[in-house]
């Protein structure tokens, strides 16, 4: 794992422009609310670090001392049972952030982290967050406002898993992976088959099926490519009334 200042991020990943960097940030559901004062006094001790494929960022009741902000890439969270094996709690996407709450309780993780390919992570210590905290109180209404879109967001995901069918969340999923708004698309799964299985609540012969299905609908898989024949067709399918 490499790590640098942000502003070594900025000179080596923005050519050095602020501007755009910061412009990327703001796309960060917890900085949008931040003025550029309170954006630098929160990460003014933060880094970021680049890490591979299998980077385990942090394991179950390790000290919450940092909370992370995915920049690019994807990361699994999962607990670890008794017998070692995994359960996968939920794949972070770019623009996320997570282990915030654990942090907030001076806490321990309640999960373990792992990079899903090569990701990007902006690292901010407790120490640094109690500071900024303490300094400015935009920063605390920020973080609740973060807090209460995962909350909804985790609200939508349980919506999902109860009104869509597999076939259903899987369409769904794939449009979220793609680009395009309308016409016909080619999108590469952004993790393994078992891995999208998992995150949609479905075991991998479930998503096998689901695909089966999906091909009514103009989608078909040659392993993690995915081609969309009609992306309004697939999206009505989404929208419509449950179906196996």
């Amino acid at each position: 794992m490499s790590a640098d200042s942000v502003e070594a991020w900025i000179e080596r990943a923005h050519g050095g422009d602020e501007r755009a960097a910061v412009s990327g940030l703001r796309r960060i559901a917890l900085f949008q609310g931040l003025g550029d004062g309170s954006l630098r006094r929160l990460l003014a001790g933060a880094r970021v670090a680049r890490v591979d494929d299998g980077h385990v960022l942090f394991v179950q009741d390790d000290e919450a001392d940092r909370f992370y902000v995915l920049l690019d890439g994807w990361v699994k969270l999962y607990r670890l049972t008794e017998d070692g094996a995994q359960t996968l709690v939920s794949v972070v996407a770019p623009g996320e952030t997570f282990a915030e709450a654990a942090v907030f309780a001076s806490a321990r993780f309640p999960v373990c982290a792992e990079a899903v390919g090569a990701a990007t992570v902006l690292v901010v210590g407790q120490r640094e967050v109690t500071t900024a905290l303490a300094a400015d109180p935009q920063i605390a209404l920020a973080m609740l406002a973060s807090l209460s879109g995962r909350l909804r967001h985790l609200v939508d995901r349980i919506e999902n898993l109860q009104v869509r069918s597999a076939p259903q969340r899987l369409a769904h999923f794939i449009l979220h992976c793609c680009p395009e708004t309308s016409g016909s698309a080619r999108v590469d799964l952004p993790f393994a088959k078992i891995l999208v299985a998992q995150r949609l609540g479905m075991r991998p012969e479930t998503l096998s099926r689901s695909l089966t299905v999906l091909r009514r609908y103009g989608v078909q898989a040659a392993g993690g490519r995915i081609a969309i024949a009609d992306i309004q067709r697939l999206r009505a399918f989404c929208n419509a009334g449950s179906e196996s």
